[in-house]
C-alpha cells in the first residue's frame, strides 16, 4: 500500500504551490473587500497553516524529516506573504477616515421660531379703579425658507383686549386677531414669499400687513410709541392696516439722484372694518417708496402710498380711498452708532369717502318720521366727497447704548365728523436692557375738540423676545 504522501503526484512542492495559489488569491479580493471581511480570510488562512504544520509534525515523527522541513518552510513563506499582500486590515484608512453624523443636519429643517410679548400698565388720574394691567399680546413667528427660490412665515398672535387708546371714544376700534375675553391664537400673518424672482420683482401670498407708509408693516411690540399713530387709529383701527390677498414687489434697477427706489402693488380682499365696514370686495394698494444716503452717517427715506375700495354697509355703499405720506431721517454717526443717533419720522394720511354714523342714527328716525329714501341717497353721495386728514410727527434720540428718549405728536381728524378733532403729546423714556428685553415709561396726554378736559394716563411697557427673531420692522 503506497502512502499518500509518497505518490509522485503528491509531493511537498506541490502543496507549497497550492497553498501559495490559495493564500494568494485572497489577498487580491481582500485590496477591494471590506475590512471584516479581510479579517475572517486572514483567520481562515491561520487555521489552515495550523493544521498543514500539524501534519508535517506528524510525517517527521515518521522519519521523512527532510521533505518535511522543507515543506514546512514554503508554508510559513507562503502565509507571510499572504498577510504582507493584504491579509491584514489596514490601520492608514481607519486613521484618516471621517465619521459624519448625518442626524445635525435634520434640525437645519426646522423653522425658526421665535416668541414676542407686550405686556405694559397704565394709571389714569381720572380714574385709579380701571383695569391697570395688561399682558396685551403673545406672539409666536414661525419662519422657514422652503426652498433656494421661496420662504414662508407665520405669526400666530393671542391678544387680549384691554387699555386700548381711542382718539374720538370709547370703545373698540381693534379688528383683525382681537378675541372676544383675550380669545385664543390667532392668525395674524401668514404668506409665502418668492423673493428672486426676473426683473427685481417678489411676490407674497397669503395674509400679511400692508404696505402701507413705512410702519403699518412693523408689529405693534416694534412700535417706538406705545400705540400706532392718531390718523392710523382714527381710519384704520387699533392694530396694523393686515389683509389677504397678492403683493408684488419690484426694484427698481435705476438710481436716478443717487437714491434707491422701489414700488408695491397689492390686490387684497377688504377685511378692515373699520376702513371698508361690510364689504369683502377687491382693495387695491400702491406704494412707491424712494431711499437716499446723504451722507456716511445720514439716510432719508420717503414714501407715498394709496389704498383704494369701497366701503359697505346695510346703508351705504361708496368708493373710499386712503392716501399717506411718510418721510423719516436717520442719523447715525459711524463706529459710535451704538451709543449716539437720532430718528425723525413724520406723515399725513388722508381718508376720501367718510360716513356719519350720528347721521345714520338721524337716519334711522327720519325713516321712523317716513322720510324717503332719495333724500337719504343724496345725502351720502355727499358724504363720499368728504375727506379727514391726519398728521403725526416723532423724534427719538439715543443718549447711550441703553438709553432713548423720545416725543411725538399726532393730530386728526374724526372720519365720522370732520368738525372733530383730536390731538396727543407722548413723551417717553426707553432702556434696553439687552436686544431681547425693553422697559419702557410713556405719558399720553390727549386733547379733544369736544371736550373741555384733557386726559393723561402713565404707562410703563415691558416687551421681550425669545428666539431667533425679535421685534421685526422689515
Amino acid at each position: 500500500m503506497n502512502h499518500p504522501f509518497r505518490h509522485p503526484a503528491f509531493s511537498w512542492t506541490r502543496i507549497a504551490v497550492l497553498l501559495l495559489v490559495g493564500t494568494t488569491a485572497p489577498s487580491f479580493a481582500s485590496a477591494q473587500s471590506s475590512p471584516d471581511s479581510v479579517r475572517a480570510e486572514v483567520a481562515r488562512l491561520a487555521a489552515l497553516v495550523d493544521s498543514l504544520s500539524r501534519e508535517v509534525a506528524r510525517l517527521q515523527e515518521r522519519g521523512q524529516e527532510e521533505e518535511a522541513t522543507d515543506a514546512l518552510a514554503d508554508l510559513r513563506a507562503a502565509a507571510a506573504a499572504a498577510a504582507a499582500a493584504g491579509g491584514a486590515p489596514s490601520t492608514t484608512q481607519d486613521e484618516n477616515q471621517e465619521f459624519v453624523g448625518r442626524q445635525r443636519s435634520l434640525q437645519a429643517l426646522n423653522p425658526e421660531i421665535s416668541v414676542n410679548s407686550d405686556v405694559f400698565a397704565h394709571i389714569n388720574k381720572d380714574d385709579t379703579d380701571e383695569d391697570n394691567f395688561f399682558a396685551r399680546e403673545f406672539e409666536i413667528s414661525i419662519i422657514s425658507n422652503l426652498d433656494p427660490y421661496s420662504r414662508a412665515k407665520v405669526f400666530l398672535s393671542r391678544h387680549i383686549e384691554g387699555g386700548e387708546f381711542s382718539p374720538f371714544a370709547d370703545g373698540d376700534h381693534g379688528h383683525g386677531h382681537a378675541e372676544e375675553g383675550g380669545g385664543g391664537f390667532a392668525v395674524e400673518e401668514g404668506y409665502i414669499e418668492w423673493v428672486s424672482l426676473p426683473g427685481g420683482t417678489s411676490l407674497k401670498v397669503g395674509k400679511f400687513f400692508q404696505q402701507f407708509g413705512q410702519m403699518n408693516r412693523w408689529h405693534g411690540h416694534a412700535l417706538p410709541f406705545q400705540t400706532r399713530s392718531l390718523p392710523h387709529l382714527a381710519f384704520v383701527g387699533a392694530e396694523s392696516l393686515a389683509q389677504t390677498g397678492a403683493s408684488m414687489h419690484w426694484l427698481a434697477p435705476f438710481s436716478p439722484l443717487g437714491g434707491t427706489y422701489e414700488a408695491t402693488v397689492e390686490l387684497t380682499r377688504s377685511e378692515n372694518e373699520t376702513l371698508f365696514g361690510e364689504s369683502g370686495r377687491l382693495s387695491v394698494l400702491t406704494h412707491l417708496n424712494g431711499f437716499w444716503n446723504l451722507s456716511s452717517s445720514v439716510d432719508f427715506d420717503l414714501g407715498a402710498s394709496w389704498l383704494n375700495g369701497s366701503y359697505e354697509d346695510e346703508e351705504h355703499f361708496m368708493d373710499r380711498n386712503l392716501y399717506g405720506l411718510e418721510a423719516a431721517l436717520n442719523w447715525s454717526p459711524p463706529g459710535q452708532s451704538r451709543y449716539r443717533g437720532l430718528t425723525l419720522r413724520g406723515g399725513v394720511m388722508a381718508l376720501e369717502g367718510l360716513v356719519s354714523h350720528e347721521e345714520n342714527d338721524d337716519h334711522d328716525d327720519h325713516d321712523d318720521d317716513d322720510h324717503d329714501d332719495e333724500d337719504h341717497d343724496d345725502e351720502d353721495d355727499e358724504e363720499g366727497f368728504e375727506r379727514a386728514i391726519g398728521y403725526w410727527g416723532l423724534g427719538e434720540v439715543r443718549l447711550s447704548q441703553n438709553w432713548l428718549a423720545g416725543v411725538r405728536f399726532d393730530r386728526t381728524e374724526n372720519p365720522e365728523d370732520p368738525t372733530e378733532t383730536a390731538w396727543l403729546f407722548s413723551p417717553t423714556l426707553t432702556w434696553w436692557q439687552s436686544e431681547y428685553v425693553r422697559l419702557r415709561a410713556e405719558y399720553d396726554l390727549v386733547g379733544r375738540s369736544f371736550e373741555t378736559v384733557r386726559q393723561g394716563r402713565f404707562l410703563f411697557q415691558v416687551t421681550f423676545a425669545m428666539g431667533p427673531h425679535k421685534h421685526e420692522t422689515y
